[in-house]
C-alpha cells in the first residue's frame, strides 16, 4: 500500500492505527531503496517477510504476472502447476538473452534486476570474506565443474590457434579433470611434491612443463585452492608470477575457498603480484544454498574474462541460483555473513584437537598440513596394518609374498627427493596426443592398503585340511580350509575402506577413507595412488572438514561415533586373531 491508499484506509480504520501500519511499511520500503542505492549487502540481515515481499515485488514486474498480459509467443513463462509456480515465486522467464546471460530481458524487468543485484551483492560478500581488489563477478546457474569448463572455453578465442593444453596441478577429484576435457583441452598433469605430510605445488616441474610445451600451446594453467588434506592449496602466488612472465592465463579453482580468510589472502596476493584471470567458486559450498550455482570472479586489474563468460553462455538461464543466493545474502546481512565466517575459523583448532584426541587413543595421528585451513586428515595406518595381516596366507609359501606386498617401497617412505622427475613423467602427451600420468616407479598396489583377497587367497585353493583328520574330527574342530575361509571373510571386514562404510552406516557423511596405491583412469589418464593426490603417499587416512555451517556439536557427535567405529574395528580384529 502506498501513501494514497493509506489515506483512503483512514476512512475505514482509525488514522492513528493506519499511520502506525504505514510507518511499518515505510521502513521496509526504505530497506529496498537503500539496497538499490548502495548495491551492497545490508549491514543487518532482513527478516523473512521483508525478503519475500521484495521478491514478490520483483516477480510482479515480469510480464507473465501483468494483470492484462496476453502472451502469444512460444515462450511466455507459462507454468502448468501452481506448486511449481509458487516454488519459484512466479519467476518463470529466467535471466539473460540468447547472446548474453547478463543482458537485460524486455519481458522480465524484475528478473533482470534480481540477477544484476545478485551479482553485485555476491561481489560484496567476496570482498567481506577477504578477496580485495576484486573486479566483476557473475553468478552462473552451473556447479563448479561446468563453470570451470565455461571459463576455459571463454579463454580459448584469446589464445593462439595451436593452444590446446591446460597445465593442471594434480588434485584427485574427477570433476576438476573432466572440466578441462569438456572444454576440448588436453590436460597435462603436474604431480605434487611432498613436504613432510603435506602435498604442495611442484613449481620446478610446472615451469619445466610450461617450457617444454611452449606458452603459445597452452590455453591456461589451472590451480586449486579448496582441496582435501593432505593436499595443500596450490602456491597461487608463485604460479601467478610464472603465468605473468610467460603470458599464459591462470584460472583458480576456488571451489570452497571463500570461507577461508587465509585462502582469500593468498588469492588477493596472487593477482596483485602476478596473473590471475578468474577464480571459480561454488555457491552451495560457501554460502549454504542448494547445489547448482557458481561464482566466476576476476581481479579489478584484469576483468575481461567475466564479460567473455557472460557473452559466450548460450541461451537464457534459470534464475534459481541467483534467487537462492540473493535471499541468503539478504538473510545474513554483513553481520551475519561475517559471523558465519568467524565461527568456521574458530572451529578449525577445535576439530583438530578433537581428532588428535581420538587418534591418540587408537594409535593414529592427525597429519601435519598447516597450509590447508579447511580439510584435515587422520591416519588409519593401524587399520591398514590389520588388513594386511588378515590377507596373509596361512601357508608358509605365501606368507613371505604377502608380507612383501604389504611393504611400502623405499621411495614412499620419505619426502620426494626428485620433484622434477615425479612431475616430468606425469601428464606428458602420449604418442597419440592423449595425456598419461605415469609415476617414476611402481607405487604400492592395493594390497598395501589391505585389499580384499582374491579367489586364490585365504580360503581358496591354497588352504589344506589338517592331516589325518577323519570324519568325526571334521565335525568337532575347524579344518585349515575352514579357518582360511573365515580369515578371508574377516579380512573383508578389516579393510580400511570398510571403515568408511562403518562411518556411513552411523550417519556420518562427508568423510573420505583413502587407501594407498589405488589405480584409476579418469578422462583417459591413468593415475596411481588416486584419491591421495600422489602416486606414492605412505599413509592410509580419512578426512574431515571444518566447513562453513559445521558446529561444535557436529564435531563432538562425529568424534564420538568415530571412536565407536575404532572400537568396533579393533574388536573385529581380535575376533579374527582368535580364529
Amino acid at each position: 500500500m502506498n501513501a494514497e491508499s493509506c489515506d483512503v484506509a483512514c476512512s475505514l480504520v482509525s488514522r492513528s492505527y493506519i499511520s502506525q501500519g504505514q510507518q511499518a511499511l515505510a521502513r521496509r520500503h526504505k530497506r529496498v531503496k537503500a539496497l538499490l542505492s548502495s548495491r551492497r549487502m545490508p549491514q543487518e540481515g532482513w527478516d523473512d517477510a521483508s525478503i519475500e515481499a521484495f521478491i514478490q515485488d520483483l516477480a510482479l514486474m515480469d510480464s507473465n504476472n501483468f494483470l492484462d498480459n496476453v502472451g502469444v509467443g512460444e515462450r511466455e513463462a507459462r507454468v502448468a502447476c501452481g506448486l511449481v509456480s509458487r516454488r519459484h515465486y512466479h519467476l518463470a522467464h529466467g535471466i539473460g538473452r540468447s547472446g548474453d546471460i547478463a543482458a537485460e530481458q524486455p519481458k522480465a524487468a524484475g528478473s533482470s534486476l534480481l540477477a544484476k543485484l545478485t551479482n553485485l551483492l555476491a561481489a560484496d560478500a567476496l570482498s567481506h570474506a577477504g578477496l580485495h581488489d576484486l573486479g566483476p563477478v557473475t553468478v552462473l546457474p552451473l556447479a563448479t565443474g561446468m563453470a570451470m569448463t565455461v571459463s576455459l572455453l571463454a579463454l580459448r578465442p584469446s589464445r593462439p590457434p595451436a593452444a590446446r593444453y591446460v597445465l593442471w596441478s594434480r588434485v584427485d577429484q574427477k570433476t576438476c579433470l573432466k572440466a578441462i576435457t569438456a572444454a576440448c583441452c588436453t590436460p597435462l598433469v603436474v604431480e605434487l611434491k611432498r613436504e613432510g605430510d603435506a602435498l604442495v605445488t611442484d613449481m620446478q616441474a610446472l615451469e619445466s612443463k610450461l617450457h617444454e610445451v611452449g606458452a603459445d600451446n597452452v590455453v591456461a594453467v589451472v590451480t586449486t585452492t579448496g582441496c582435501f588434506a593432505p593436499r595443500a592449496p596450490d602456491d597461487v602466488v608463485a604460479v601467478a608470477r610464472v603465468c605473468e612472465a610467460a603470458g599464459v592465463p591462470h584460472v583458480i579453482n576456488n571451489a570452497y575457498g571463500v570461507q577461508s580468510a587465509a585462502i582469500c589472502a593468498q588469492i588477493t596476493s596472487a593477482w596483485r603480484k602476478g596473473r590471475v584471470d578468474a577464480i571459480v567458486q561454488s555457491t552451495d559450498k560457501n554460502f549454504m544454498v542448494p547445489v547448482g550455482g557458481a561464482l566466476v570472479a576476476a581481479p579489478r586489474a584484469r576483468p575481461a574474462l567475466v564479460d567473455s563468460v557472460n557473452k559466450m553462455y548460450p541461451g537464457r538461464a534459470a534464475v534459481t541460483a541467483h534467487l537462492d543466493l540473493l535471499m541468503t545474502l539478504l538473510h545474513w546481512g554483513v553481520r551475519g555473513w561475517k559471523q558465519e565466517l568467524s565461527r568456521r575459523e574458530e572451529l578449525v583448532p577445535y576439530l583438530t584437537a578433537r581428532l588428535q584426541e581420538v587418534g591418540a587413543r587408537h594409535g593414529e595421528r592427525v597429519l601435519h598440513t598447516p597450509q590447508n585451513p579447511i580439510s584435515f586428515a587422520l591416519t588409519l595406518d593401524s587399520l591398514a596394518a590389520a588388513a594386511a595381516a588378515a590377507v596373509q596366507d596361512p601357508t608358509a609359501d605365501n606368507q613371505s609374498s604377502s608380507a612383501a606386498a604389504s611393504k611400502v617401497p623405499e621411495h614412499a617412505a620419505g619426502a620426494d627427493t626428485s620433484a622434477s622427475s615425479s612431475s616430468s613423467s606425469g601428464g606428458r602427451p602420449g604418442v597419440d596426443g592423449r595425456p598419461v600420468a605415469v609415476p617414476p616407479a611402481e607405487a604400492p598396489g592395493p594390497a598395501a592398503a589391505g585389499a580384499s583377497p582374491g579367489a586364490e587367497g585365504p580360503g581358496g585353493s591354497g588352504a589344506t585340511e589338517a592331516a589325518g583328520a577323519g570324519p568325526a574330527a571334521e565335525h568337532t574342530q575347524p579344518t585349515a580350509k575352514a579357518k582360511g575361509a573365515a580369515k578371508g571373510s574377516k579380512a573383508q571386514a578389516l579393510n580400511p575402506s570398510f571403515f568408511g562404510s562403518m562411518l556411513w552406516a552411523r550417519c556420518i557423511s562427508g568423510t573420505r577413507v583413502v587407501p594407498t596405491g589405488k589405480k584409476q583412469n579418469v578422462a583417459g589418464i591413468d593415475f596411481v595412488g588416486y584419491g591421495a593426490h600422489h602416486y606414492a603417499y605412505p599413509h592410509v587416512y580419512m578426512t574431515a572438514a571444518a566447513a562453513i555451517g559445521t558446529t561444535r556439536e557436529d564435531v563432538d557427535e562425529f568424534v564420538s561415533r568415530l571412536g565407536k567405529c575404532f572400537e568396533e574395528f579393533h574388536k573385529k580384529k581380535q575376533a579374527r586373531d582368535l580364529l
